[in-house]
């Protein structure tokens, strides 16, 4: 039986979240709950969860001011956001799970599915020190957590320069890094990475504006070249949208 404190703001959604886990999850005792960052940090010291149940947005601040103030983290942290907003995209870049408000039950016990099987502490701390870093830092800076058969690694959003996709694998390429390979389909990078200044030219490549060199128009297939000389394909349905791109970025 793992141990939890429900951490909400507003009483009707605290208590609808619990009577949902309740329901849902067996394995889990519901031992406190809280309704800021003040009350909670207090509560988690006192009571030492297994599982903290975190809002995002509070009265007295965030659920990531709570975590900052609770270092080192000793504990597994299910995020709760009613917003589709800043926080989602760092939670996606930072390769952490979230559930939106109202809770859906089926995500509710996938979450709790994995952080029973937890990955481990090392690895959460690498997670949640990019979450922090992308939290502070400016759009062109922040970072990304990728996954290796063997590694997690924080990566320079700013210094891949395109991605090529393998089926379900994706294949990283940096400025100046070894390659790194994750087992994540290209969709889900491109949803990411696009308002990053990420642009996908082709079924299996997404490729960074920043470091576009030259577009080869020919007989033989379209081809977009980059500053480190790879040669991109560019397909013939990206084609118009892509120079369209292009005369913006010389405007």
């Amino acid at each position: 039986m793992l141990k939890a404190i429900v951490i909400d703001d507003i009483e009707t959604i605290r208590k609808k979240n619990i009577a949902t886990i309740k329901s849902n999850c067996p394995n889990i005792a519901i031992i406190g709950q809280a309704d800021s960052v003040t009350s909670g940090v207090s509560l988690i010291k006192q009571l030492a969860p297994d599982i903290v149940f975190l809002d995002v947005e509070m009265p007295d601040g965030t659920g990531f001011d709570l975590l900052q103030k609770l270092q080192p983290i000793n504990f597994k942290v299910i995020f709760i956001t009613g917003y589709e907003d800043f926080a989602i995209r760092a939670f996606r870049f930072s390769a952490i799970d979230y559930l939106l408000k109202p809770l859906d039950s089926a995500d509710l016990v996938e979450a709790v599915k994995k952080a029973e099987e937890s990955i481990s502490k090392e690895v959460f701390d690498i997670k949640l020190n990019n979450l922090f870093s992308n939290l502070e830092r400016p759009k062109n800076l922040q970072k990304l957590v990728l996954k290796t058969a063997d590694r997690i690694y924080s990566v320079n959003i700013q210094d891949i320069v395109h991605c090529e996709s393998d089926k379900n694998y994706t294949t990283f390429n940096f400025i100046n890094a070894p390659k790194l390979i994750v087992s994540t389909n290209l969709k889900e990078y491109e949803t990411m990475l696009a308002p990053h200044n990420f642009f996908r030219t082709h079924q299996s490549h997404l490729i960074n504006m920043a470091y576009f060199d030259h577009y080869i128009k020919s007989d033989g297939g379209n081809t977009v070249v980059m500053k480190n000389k790879t040669s991109i394909p560019l397909s013939v349905r990206k084609k118009e949208e892509f120079l369209v791109l292009l005369e913006n970025l010389h405007v």
